[in-house]
């Protein structure tokens, strides 16, 4: 229940911080939290890495390392190209506790319960980004190249859900 409450959370940072903001959020707002939520995936496939002993669920805890880090050093390379300094942001700030929170939450699991719960959120999590990036992020954007980078990374991001599905599947 309490993973709900906190997934819930995190899609409420993004489907309604971001559509709160008068205009859209702005490229530099985009910016940061497209990196702040690769971050955090980051972050929990390290998370994974530590405490997964299931071959599965850490080829997938590494692929989200290596594919989402990627990714924000793209974006990284990007903003300093166009001079912007990515703004923190409410939506950031939201995803940020989120994912704290459900971090400790982990953090306390062990073997399949933890691969469990792990797949669950990147489940979850990687619904709300890709929803996000359809129905917000990408529209909002004006930098066309920050735009294709977006877009780049949701058809990245729609694979990961794919795999975190079907691995969730299998450890039912």
């Amino acid at each position: 229940m309490t993973r709900t409450l906190l997934l819930s959370a995190a899609a409420a940072a993004l489907a309604f911080a971001v559509p709160a903001q008068a205009a859209g959020p702005t490229d530099p707002q985009i910016a940061h939290i497209a990196y702040t939520a690769g971050n955090l995936d980051v972050e929990a496939g390290k998370q994974a890495l530590k405490i997964s002993h299931n071959a599965a669920v850490r080829g997938f805890a590494e692929e989200m390392v290596r594919d989402h880090t990627a990714v924000n050093d793209k974006a990284l390379a990007l903003v300093k190209k166009l001079h912007v300094t990515p703004e923190a942001n409410d939506t950031s700030a939201a995803l940020t506790k989120a994912a704290a929170a459900e971090y400790a939450k982990l953090a306390k699991l062990r073997g399949a319960a933890f691969d469990r719960a792990y797949l669950a959120n990147e489940v979850a999590y990687h619904k709300t980004v890709n929803g996000a990036l359809k129905s917000t992020l990408i529209p909002s954007a004006h930098n066309a190249e920050l735009k294709s980078l977006l877009e780049t990374g949701l058809t990245l991001f729609q694979e990961h859900q794919a795999h975190a599905e079907h691995l969730a599947a299998t450890l039912k």
